[in-house]
């Protein structure tokens, strides 16, 4: 598969106005943003944001809720994890300025020039192949760059060291955008719109209220932003080790593996590693680093290696349902919200979809699967298929009340748009259509409301508060779907189940 970076300008410009890459998400098929954001590269016409918004004091950056904001909770609790979508315009602007055909040259030759022998990078981000969307493209690049190569180095080294960022985009200073791009020296001699990396980092900075700490997380083009800054920290860390050969440093993101001889060894490289990322507002997370002496063994996420055991003891001993959902449970409580455990997830999706017959204890297998969304809300997707076939296989007349009792369950997680748009898409399916009342603006816009994605107030052109209608975004109707979706809706994890 061909690396974005290695694409030409235009290809690579044409890829990232996906509305994919816009958003890497797995929101209901009746979803898109693929017209807000060809109407606004119509309306912008090349030029930049600026050029349509209001004098001081109501600029972009001097603004709140420029880019929207979606919550995802980590553990239906306490641990929130924030999503933002760009504000189109600002979007489409950067994605023109970036993907300028002498600005692209600029950026591919400047990753070249990062590229170190210290420090391997497995996250070049990809462009798929066959059709396949970019997250499964994702997936597979993880297996074939990262865990396969890291499981070639044990045959030289006797120890590893992993160990990874703590909110890695959430704590990036977006002025070392440049320095990166262009170097310190320079980046700090020249901060005016002449260099690239300022006109990107004033972009970023547009939509979150002139922030400095932080880019947005959620878009592809985000991802390329901080695999720049990525490579620069790799290219500081190899100069501060370089003539050192008794190592090998895998990163994949934000995620580093150490290899060395020595355990002694493999804490002064993570010394170095941590010095270089609080250059640029990033720290390591030490409730994550882990070290060990077999590699082979480490490599191997241990949700990974549980998924498989409980898919063999789902087989051999779990007989019933209930047995292999409360198995799962188990597994949830340990791994929540884990790779390995959407695809177990996918998995028993696919076991139920030819089951006819309702079990006798059917209320209790709902509330096994309930719970495990709520320890685990990002396995949403996938297990609302399981609670659609289930609850269909109720007697039609208690249908109804089941799903109340889910949706009052779900709703009581706080500040969880991302699980809500996904019960909306099952309890308004065909031949439910359920009352579905929620506060997440995009589950109001499905329902016809007014409602408010980006705030447009910084907008002086009528023409491209138009193109900005969030009604366009609604390209189909829940209802339209059919009550237990079709296992290929909810299939991400399932192509690449191996690699995962």
């Amino acid at each position: 598969m061909p690396r974005i970076i290695d694409l030409d300008a235009a290809d690579a410009r044409a890829y990232l106005l996906r509305p994919e890459c816009y958003f890497r998400s797995d929101f209901p098929s009746y979803i898109s943003f693929d017209r807000i954001l060809k109407d606004v590269d119509k309306v912008l016409g090349g030029q930049p944001y600026t050029a349509f918004q209001k004098p001081k004091p109501m600029r972009a950056f001097e603004l709140s809720g420029v880019n929207y904001e979606i919550i995802s909770t980590k553990d239906g609790r306490f641990g929130w994890r924030s999503f933002e979508l760009i504000h189109p315009a600002i979007y489409i602007s950067l994605l023109q300025t970036i993907c300028d055909a002498p600005n692209w040259k600029l950026l591919q030759d400047r990753f070249k020039k990062l590229r170190c022998d210290h420090v391997e990078c497995t996250s070049h981000l990809v462009v798929p192949d066959n059709g396949d969307g970019h997250d499964e493209a994702q997936i597979l690049n993880w297996w074939l760059r990262y865990e396969q190569r890291s499981l070639e180095l044990s045959l030289d080294y006797t120890h590893i060291l992993k160990t990874d960022v703590t909110n890695c985009y959430g704590s990036l200073y977006t002025h070392s955008i440049p320095w990166a791009l262009h170097g310190f020296d320079e980046a700090k001699a020249d901060q005016t719109d002449k260099l690239l990396g300022n006109k990107i980092d004033r972009h970023i900075r547009g939509g979150r209220h002139g922030q400095t700490n932080g880019i947005t997380q959620g878009s592809v083009l985000m991802d390329l932003i901080a695999e720049l800054v990525l490579a620069y920290v790799d290219h500081r860390i190899s100069k501060r080790l370089e003539g050192k050969k008794d190592f090998h440093i895998l990163r994949y993101r934000d995620d580093y593996s150490v290899f060395t001889l020595s355990d002694r060894r493999g804490a002064e490289i993570v010394r170095v590693i941590s010095d270089c990322l609080r250059e640029v507002g990033m720290q390591l997370g030490a409730a994550k680093t882990s070290e060990s002496t077999n590699i082979v063994e480490a490599t191997i996420k241990p949700e990974k290696l549980a998924g498989i055991q409980l898919e063999d003891m789902d087989i051999t001993q779990a007989k019933t349902i209930q047995k292999q959902l409360l198995r799962l449970h188990a597994f949830a409580r340990r791994y929540p919200n884990s790779g390995a455990l959407n695809r177990l997830a996918d998995s028993k999706y696919q076991k139920l979809v030819g089951i006819q017959k309702p079990p006798e204890d059917l209320r209790v297998q709902i509330a096994i699967v309930c719970d495990i969304a709520v320890v685990s809300p990002r396995t949403f997707p996938a297990l609302s298929g399981i609670l659609a076939k289930l609850i269909a296989l109720a007697p039609k007349a208690e249908r109804p009340s089941l799903w109340k009792q889910v949706q009052i369950k779900m709703q009581r997680i706080p500040n969880n748009g991302h699980q809500e748009i996904w019960l909306q898409r099952v309890t308004r399916a065909k031949g439910v259509a359920l009352k579905f009342e929620s506060s997440e603006p995009i589950c109001q816009i499905v329902d016809g409301k007014v409602a408010q994605l980006w705030n447009n107030d910084w907008i002086s052109a009528p023409a491209l508060v138009t193109a900005l209608d969030v009604n366009k975004i609604v390209v189909g109707s829940p209802e339209d779907l059919e009550a237990v979706p079709d296992p290929a809706e909810l299939s991400l994890f399932r192509k690449y189940a191996e690699f995962s």
